[in-house]
């Protein structure tokens, strides 16, 4: 049992093994808990932002994936996740010493002796969850949902968990070679990114790619714009959280977060105004979050004006970079590749250049050499060193893993035919995000004779929308 009292202003003192004490400042506490809970709602954020975007039989899919991987990773990091991740080990991946949260309490944390090692446990799981939400993502309109569960939870422990313990793990070998990642640029974003890639080129090309049976408008840009606002939201808790304590420091990451997140926003609508004339909100809702990947690596470590720049270039390359799948002949439905892998390996790179030690100094304990900003040139080799090795690394890793999965009996990765024209909704889960989805369908009135559903009436929601909205009140239903 910890052996914990209190000063009189409530701050926390604990006497730890050794008979040395620490002391856990409670403004700190709060803070990061406060954090924690901040980024935990980018979970369901990003399956309202994926299911916005596809098409009405495939949207609950995304809501339910974004909540069920959260519950895979949050058991998975109990038993052996975070000891892999922040255990005693080699450089490269943490050791079981900390199998089922054992000796995981009142002391200080492996991140900042500010924090018990409890609160930064909980405060890394919502990292850990996050990231394959994000990743699989791709597995939309196309993609089993249970040997998706399995492959989650195999992706946790071989790819997430090794790459935290790289970059954020005083033993990783990027952590003492020198790499900067702040908020996760590496560990949450190019592995998903890259991660997305993979699983896309796995599963191949969603039926009738290339034709205007794909040429759909999103099923609900408000939900699209909803996600984004929870994303946004949580973002402040995912960098300003990263300080690991409530300084100055952490109150300049909030400040360049929101400023790459505007001038991200602003840039990625401009971008598509100029070809559609149109003042789009998807274009907004995306470039924002591509201004948040790539500041992510840099918050702690850049003043506001290189955060405008991080925003506008990152937002810039993101946006090129949803044509590639084109050239690359790769489905990646939900850009995740184009916004999160190579935002994130953008964001590494501006990291090298900008990062500034004066703004390090902030929390009064960290020192840096600092980035070409502090002529510090060979910074820019670390950032690379570690962008193109947690980029490789997860790509080629969750392609094994897919193809191994993939060739299991009764768990192929992909749906059939069939259940494309049907959709994920109602085959996988059995459910609908919109009640009136199956009203529209039958609204066509293109039963056959023996009540099977031919295939024209499956895409009542896809291209006749508009002729059918006037058929059925959803609200009428019995």
């Amino acid at each position: 049992m910890p052996n914990v009292t209190y000063t009189d202003s409530g701050d926390m003192v604990a006497t730890l093994a050794d008979g040395t004490t620490a002391l856990y400042n409670n403004g700190d506490l709060a803070f990061i808990m406060i954090s924690t809970a901040l980024v935990m709602i980018m979970t369901p954020g990003i399956g309202f932002f994926y299911s916005g975007i596809l098409r009405r039989k495939n949207a609950l899919s995304m809501i339910w994936m974004s909540l069920a991987v959260y519950c895979i990773v949050s058991v998975a990091w109990f038993f052996w996740g975070y000891s892999l991740a922040f255990g005693d080990g080699s450089k490269f991946i943490g050791d079981l010493s900390h199998f089922g949260l054992i000796n995981v309490l009142d002391d200080p944390s492996p991140g900042s002796t500010r924090l018990p090692e409890l609160l930064f446990c909980l405060y890394q799981l919502v990292f850990a969850t996050l990231t394959p939400v994000i990743a699989f993502g791709a597995t939309a309109e196309r993609g089993r949902l249970g040997p998706l569960m399995i492959l989650v939870f195999c992706w946790h422990t071989i790819v997430y968990c090794p790459i935290a313990h790289w970059v954020w793990s005083p033993a990783g070998w990027l952590f003492q070679l020198g790499d900067l990642d702040f908020a996760g640029g590496g560990p949450v974003h190019m592995s998903s990114g890259f991660a997305a890639l993979a699983y896309s080129l796995w599963l191949g090309k969603r039926r009738g790619y290339g034709t205007e049976r794909l040429a759909y408008r999103p099923s609900s840009v408000a939900n699209v714009y909803l996600g984004t606002a929870l994303i946004y939201f949580g973002w402040f808790g995912f960098n300003g959280g990263s300080a690991l304590s409530a300084n100055l420091r952490a109150v300049q990451a909030l400040v360049a977060t929101n400023t790459a997140a505007a001038a991200g926003g602003l840039t990625w609508m401009f971008l598509d105004y100029r070809l559609e004339r149109k003042w789009s909100t998807i274009a907004l809702c995306s470039g924002a979050v591509a201004g948040l990947v790539g500041i992510t690596p840099a918050a702690g470590y850049v003043g506001t004006p290189a955060a405008l720049a991080i925003g506008v270039v990152t937002a810039a390359a993101c946006n090129f970079a949803t044509k590639l799948k084109f050239l690359l002949k790769i489905d990646d439905a939900l850009d995740v590749w184009a916004l999160h892998g190579i935002g994130g390996f953008v964001g590494a790179v501006l990291t090298g250049l900008f990062a500034d030690s004066r703004v390090t100094s902030f929390d009064g304990i960290t020192e840096i050499a600092g980035g070409w900003i502090n002529h510090n040139y060979i910074q820019l080799g670390y950032q690379l060193s570690g962008a193109v090795s947690i980029s490789a690394y997860s790509f080629v890793l969750t392609l094994l893993l897919c193809i191994a999965i993939d060739y299991i009996p009764g768990l192929g990765l992909r749906v059939t035919e069939e259940t494309e024209i049907v959709g994920i909704d109602l085959d996988q889960n059995g459910e609908f995000s919109y009640d009136y989805v199956h009203h529209r369908r039958e609204a066509e009135g293109a039963y056959s004779k023996d009540g099977a559903m031919p295939e024209s009436a499956f895409h009542s929601d896809e291209k006749l929308h508009e002729k059918s909205a006037g058929m059925i009140d959803p609200s009428s239903r019995a």
